[in-house]
């Protein structure tokens, strides 16, 4: 039976995640353009599931052909398509319901690969928002010990409003960069 568990922040997560870029960016070489550590184990300090989550970028989703997926098997990452998703490959490492790592394969630069980045650079620049984070994360684990898709169900209002936050802070960074740059 899957169980939610929300842990305390460890720093093996970084080291995982860089172990697990070397092999996955090897299989990976011809395609990827650029690999991240996304979703909340990226974050020093903040509380998570241990479930590494990593992206990889690439020009055209269709470079994702059986050769690398045959590849990523061979590594430990299990396909599983995703028919809600057509903009993403989606890879576990792990039991179904019990993965240990999960690869998100995205065009680069396309609205989700920014919008992860957004929110993984939002929360770790803004503790406090972080904490809000992470205590939703502690409630809903209360609440939903035993539905992993309800948990992060429960989630997605936050991260949303997280993003659109983030978009914005964006837009005002960049406004600023453009009238500066018109005054010299």
């Amino acid at each position: 039976m899957e169980i939610v568990v929300v842990s305390e922040y460890d720093p093996e997560w970084i080291e995982e995640y860089e172990q697990e870029k070397v092999k996955i960016s090897h299989v990976l070489s011809d395609v990827l353009l650029r690999i991240e550590h996304i979703g909340s184990t990226s974050i020093p300090k903040l509380g998570s599931k241990p479930i590494i989550d990593m992206m990889v970028g690439v020009s055209d989703l269709q470079q994702v052909s059986e050769v690398y997926i045959t590849g990523l098997k061979g590594i430990g990452y299990e396909y599983v398509f995703k028919p809600n998703f057509p903009e993403r490959r989606f890879f576990r490492r792990g039991e179904w319901r019990a993965g240990t790592h999960h690869l998100h394969i995205y065009e680069y630069e396309s609205e989700n690969w920014i919008n992860n980045i957004l929110f993984r650079d939002y929360l770790k620049n803004d503790s406090s928002m972080m904490e809000e984070y992470y205590l939703l994360k502690k409630k809903l684990e209360q609440q939903h010990k035993h539905d992993r898709v309800a948990y992060t169900e429960g989630k997605s209002d936050f991260i949303g409003m997280v993003i659109e936050m983030a978009k914005m802070d964006k837009e005002h960074v960049d406004s600023q960069k453009s009238q500066q740059g018109g005054v010299e």
